[in-house]
């Protein structure tokens, strides 16, 4: 195929392997593109490449300089002359410009005066924008890392939440009202009345942006007593308090989540019910599951609501399977094991151990327009583009969803959850007759998912021959890499007792968290760990020989000698990798 001159260059270099660079070339044809700009946005964003290893290379080829400068060494006199820039740029335009990473940053002389413009593409088309719109009419453009203009930012023109200004400017008038003590249970028009006199409006709306600038998970909303509400966020699995209001009754909150979803009854507060929301934030839409339910407190008197909140933003999903980060002969298993045309693969942990990740991930490694991908999830969370998904409800069950599948012609399904004997026995004929199938399981390790199915009334000899592997996987949190430290002498013992030796802990290579202002208490991050049993010859016949139980640890027993890591073992690597601490392993592998 015919290559552009951009395309040849990544090539000629070796930036990039050919193979690569055409499948990118390609899909940039099919988009209709053939300009270098849309190549590397094609291979950031399809072919999961590295974002600044694409955009220096698009800044040599077109001989953009690169400047980067380090936050920390910015004078005073700089900071100055960067936000006088900044305010003379019309508000709009200036966000745009943030947003896609253009940063005006200072006056250069070089003979006449002109705008030096940092930027992680310097060849965006917005970057013309500051021509025409504003007073600077002669521009130097630079090429910096990602993480330049990103700090630049954050330092010299943070983003404000909108929002929360309002909060902020009307004081947080949220004030108290007859919260219905003398009767049994709020006052419905007073309630109205507090919400529509209030900003509480801007406390929900704040949150919700908050939270997808803060990269959260979740927004959990939690009454505290008659006149105080929680809202914490999740932040790398673990809760972490935002904000508290008080002097506002909890039913007004949930009542302002209920009246700004979908699918919830602003009325009802005896039962759960789910919903959902979509903003638009930063230019993407971003969609929010709500979950709420009933909650007993000590005001008897009172029927209150906890509220969690699903942050589902699409630029998190990972489409490159090596991106998940596997431990080297769990990933070569892996892949093998998605590389065939049948069988089952599963991913087994607890609730935000990363098995949707993981998936999302796989099925994309295995989607091409030859195969025809169906999805049967409860509820969709992420579009796949190429795989057709449905939605499992009250009109149509797990089992019925499967049933259907197997009349539509389909080579790759993915089953959201084994959750009993029916929804395995179908799983397994899916992968005997010929279909590539993905699934979870809840269970603790991979061997006890063997048990798990078993236990549900399938049998052996199809346990053997359907299942490919069984990944088992936990999610701990990075260690910040700005601010950890080797691990303090009265942890030495832990250590040792977990199967570090001396000599790593004295050589300084196994770390803990500190915490800096570049992270949150010694932590950036989540990475995961994982146990990869992959059906070999032997561990297939021990599965056929059980005859009343499966023997779990001579199954783990057979895996480990071909090389296989145990849950422990594979978060001890990722210690001796310097990536998490030993508090982390220890708590992921509690079981163990």
């Amino acid at each position: 195929m015919i290559l552009n001159k951009f395309a040849n260059y990544l090539v000629s270099k070796g930036i990039f392997d050919k193979e690569l660079v055409e499948n990118a070339s390609r899909k940039m044809f099919e988009y209709g593109e053939s300009s270098a700009g849309a190549l590397a946005k094609i291979l950031v964003s399809d072919f999961g490449a590295i974002h600044d290893s694409v955009y220096e290379a698009l800044a040599r080829h077109y001989a953009f300089p690169q400047f980067d400068v380090d936050i920390e060494q910015i004078t005073a006199g700089q900071e100055g002359e960067c936000k006088e820039i900044l305010s003379k740029i019309p508000e709009e335009l200036k966000k745009k410009l943030l947003y896609h990473k253009i940063f005006p940053f200072a006056m250069l002389n070089k003979g006449r005066e002109a705008l030096q413009v940092l930027a992680s593409d310097p060849t965006d088309k917005m970057i013309q924008e500051i021509i025409e719109q504003t007073q600077y009419k002669r521009l130097e453009i630079y090429w910096s890392h990602l993480k330049t203009i990103e700090d630049l930012i954050a330092k010299l023109a943070p983003q404000k939440n909108e929002f929360l200004q309002l909060l902020e400017e009307a004081g947080q008038v949220l004030t108290d009202i007859d919260d219905g003590s003398s009767g049994l249970e709020l006052n419905e028009a007073a309630l109205d009345e507090e919400i529509n006199k209030s900003l509480l409006v801007n406390l929900f709306e704040g949150a919700l942006l908050e939270a997808v600038t803060k990269d959260a998970s979740d927004i959990h909303i939690i009454p505290g007593n008659r006149s105080t509400i929680d809202i914490y966020f999740r932040i790398d699995g673990k809760l972490q308090l935002w904000h508290r209001q008080e002097g506002t009754p909890p039913e007004a909150l949930s009542a302002v989540v209920k009246d700004r979803s979908i699918g919830v009854d602003r009325f009802e507060r005896d039962t759960a019910q789910d919903g959902f929301a979509q903003r638009l934030i930063d230019g993407h839409l971003i969609r929010f599951r709500i979950s709420i339910i009933p909650i007993v407190s000590s005001e008897y008197d009172r029927r209150f609501e906890s509220v969690v909140i699903r942050v589902i933003d699409d630029r998190k999903v990972i489409t490159d399977f090596r991106k998940l980060g596997f431990q080297e002969q769990a990933e070569r298993e892996f892949v093998k094991s998605i590389s065939t045309s049948k069988g089952i693969i599963i991913v087994t942990g607890p609730t935000g151990s990363g098995k949707s990740t993981t998936l999302m991930a796989a099925l994309h490694h295995v989607i091409n327009p030859t195969v025809n991908v169906l999805t049967c999830e409860d509820p969709v969370e992420y579009v796949i583009n190429g795989a057709r998904q449905l939605k499992i409800g009250h009109k149509m069950s797990f089992d019925q969803a499967i049933r259907a599948i197997l009349r539509h012609d389909p080579d790759v399904v993915m089953v959201g959850e084994i959750r009993d004997r029916i929804t395995a026995d179908l799983a397994v004929k899916l992968a005997n007759t010929g279909h590539l199938t993905f699934s979870t399981l809840h269970t603790n390790d991979a061997p006890s998912a063997i048990s798990r199915l078993y236990k549900m009334g399938v049998e052996t000899f199809l346990l053997a021959y359907s299942i490919n592997i069984i990944i088992a996987q936990r999610l701990v949190r990075k260690l910040c890499q700005h601010c950890k430290r080797p691990l303090s002498k009265e942890h030495w013992p832990a250590a040792i007792a977990i199967g570090l030796t001396e000599e790593e802990l004295a050589a300084g290579n196994i770390f803990e968290p500190v915490g800096c202002s570049k992270c949150s208490n010694g932590y950036k991050g989540r990475v995961n760990i994982a146990e990869a049993l992959y059906f070999y010859p032997e561990v297939r016949n021990e599965i056929v020989k059980s005859v009343s139980d499966i023997d779990e640890e001579r199954i783990r027993a057979i895996a480990e000698k071909h090389g296989m890591l145990s849950m422990r073992a594979s978060g001890i690597d990722r210690m001796r990798n310097g990536l998490t601490d030993l508090t982390e392993v220890l708590y992921a592998t509690a079981e163990d």
